[in-house]
């Protein structure tokens, strides 16, 4: 007769000490052995307990980042030696010692936080400022989204400016592509579509550009991402808006600069 695994749930908002006794160190799969067995909820929070001057945690952004050990580009990094942290949203979640060698001996763990049937769902969140309307780019213009040359991405966004609240327009033949948007520069380089923030099928996306930052798109589809069918866009704050009476004095200091 096979033994039945058995798993744990935190409690309720529970208090989960990582690592249990051992703490956050670096010991050779003690964290997967330590997340094997439990649930993670939205609402539930880790504990990473470890002496501070030699340590930290860094919460980084995908399954590569966390592979790699990088932590060039967190989402987070606590460094009291007594750190809290509430796991908000359901999804992977990935953490790691900044210290490479450290990482690499094993100081590291990824969970996986669902929410839990027995609570009631978190209201949603207040409503998100109104974005301005920004400008629409097709991507690839009159190409679309397909492979084409390596560096044919590269070149159509090289020279454009894009703010918060311009949008991207991507069309395509579904049946054979899709668009990924993935979190990260090693994910985008390595065209990996495991960890994908969001996803989208329907042959004409249109994708709101919500925040500043670098912003990631691959195919999923084998081979195309490799092939070039990726895009890298630096997105701006948005422009500011200006009322019509803003507009006729910018435009009357314009025409008496120019007459």
């Amino acid at each position: 007769m096979n033994p039945v695994t058995q798993t744990t749930s935190l409690e309720p908002e529970a208090l989960g000490r990582v690592g249990d006794s051992d703490g956050w160190s670096a010991k050779d799969d003690t964290y997967y052995s330590w997340a094997d067995r439990k649930e993670f909820h939205v609402g539930d929070s880790l504990v990473f307990d470890y002496d501070g001057n030699f340590n930290d945690v860094t919460q980084v952004s995908g399954a590569l980042e966390y592979q790699f050990c990088d932590s060039s580009s967190p989402k987070a990094v606590y460094k009291t030696g007594h750190d809290v942290v509430t796991l908000t949203e359901p999804g992977f979640y990935y953490f790691i010692s900044s210290n490479h060698s450290q990482c690499s001996s094993g100081q590291r763990l990824d969970i996986l936080v669902t929410h839990d049937p027995s609570r009631p769902l978190p209201p949603p969140p207040p409503p998100t400022k109104i974005l301005p309307f920004g400008k629409m780019y097709k991507v690839g213009d009159s190409k679309g989204w397909k492979v084409y040359n390596s560096d044919f991405y590269y070149k159509w966004s090289e020279g454009k400016l894009f703010h918060v609240g311009d949008n991207l327009l991507f069309e395509y033949a579904n049946e054979v592509n899709d668009v990924l948007e993935i979190s990260g520069d090693l994910e985008f380089g390595f065209c990996d579509p495991t960890s994908p923030i969001a996803v989208h099928k329907t042959g004409h996306d249109l994708v709101k550009l919500t925040k500043p930052g670098v912003h990631y798109f691959i195919s999923s589809e084998t081979g195309h991402c490799d092939a070039g069918l990726k895009l890298r866009v630096m997105v701006a704050p948005a422009l500011p808006k200006f009322s019509p009476i803003d507009r006729f004095f910018r435009w009357l200091r314009t025409f008496r600069h120019h007459h």
